[in-house]
């Protein structure tokens, strides 16, 4: 169960968010640039639900990939690290890696929304969906972990942007 909760943990101040057409657009790698703030609660089966927040500090690299570092802070867990490398790998389509990943993280835009897939230790499959806000400052995030098809977590929060670079 630790690697479920590592995984939970892992999306749920994940990437990707833009502002929705009420809003100036942005770039949706330039979200994560400077501080974000996620936080959420995480549910896993058989488990009493707990709070997670993290804390990132991204930057837009010279070749327009973004360099996310994660201060990751669970209910009852010790603090630890978590790193993202994203870049643009067509219109609607972006893919990476993070640090609590096997193999790489895939994400597209489906609908307005960021769809994120990805692997974990223990057969876990992610699956996990950003919709920004209308302000362009937040967006909304829902994660589901699955293992053999089975849904074994869930975890819903907001995804914060708190400065600039």
């Amino acid at each position: 169960m630790h690697a479920i909760r590592l995984l939970i943990t892992a999306a749920t101040a994940s990437l990707l968010a833009t502002s929705a057409t009420a809003a100036p657009q942005i770039h949706p790698l330039q979200f994560f640039e400077g501080r974000t703030e996620g936080s959420g609660v995480i549910r896993i089966m058989f488990k009493k639900p707990y709070r997670s927040r993290s804390i990132g500090k991204g930057r837009i690299e010279s070749d327009g990939s973004l360099s996310l570092v994660q201060r990751v802070e669970d209910e009852g867990r010790p603090v630890r690290e978590r790193k993202w490398k994203i870049r643009q790998v067509g219109a609607n389509r972006f893919s990476g890696t993070m640090s609590e990943a096997i193999g790489p993280v895939s994400i597209e835009v489906v609908g307005g929304r960021y769809r994120f897939r990805f692997k974990m230790k223990g057969n876990l499959s992610v699956e996990q969906w950003l919709a920004p806000l209308a302000n362009g400052t937040a967006a909304r995030n829902r994660l589901i972990v699955r293992k053999f098809g089975v849904t074994v977590g869930t975890s819903e929060g907001v995804i914060r942007k708190l400065s600039g670079r």
